[in-house]
């Protein structure tokens, strides 16, 4: 299991889109797309939007709203993760976003990786974050 906390009530933006797309969507991660510090909650569409094209969507809160935009560039990030004492995966979620669990250490977002206690890099393919090989 992959965690880290999201930014919005993840079930809430997928019962929302749900209903007004009618197609499944799927929580994929909570990161940094293109400004530093700035992470959104990402979400998965098999099928590319009918007007936008894109696959993902990144949905956060900007002074009191909620803002959505095109998430594609996900594919294109990795993700180091550590391992905490029951097995579950974290990663950081923003360049600042320095994690302390168990005894491991993960800093730097999509930025860069500063780790104690690394265990893979992952990246998302499909919606899913899978390990590089």
């Amino acid at each position: 299991m992959i965690n880290h906390p999201s930014i919005l009530d993840i079930e809430k933006v997928i019962s929302h889109y749900e209903k007004k797309d009618n197609v499944p969507i799927k929580y994929v991660c909570t990161t940094d797309l293109r400004a530093s510090d700035r992470p959104v909650d990402v979400f998965y569409r098999e099928s590319p939007h009918p007007e936008f094209g894109n696959r993902y969507f990144g949905v956060y809160a900007y002074n009191g709203d909620v803002m959505i935009c095109n998430a594609d560039i996900v594919e294109s990030f990795e993700f180091g993760m550590i391992k905490d004492k029951d097995g579950n995966y974290w990663y950081s979620s923003s360049h600042h976003d320095c994690l302390f669990i168990d005894d491991c250490m993960i800093d730097g977002g999509r930025e860069y990786i500063h780790s104690t206690g690394l265990v893979g890099v992952f990246e998302i393919v499909n919606g899913e974050l899978i390990e590089r090989k």
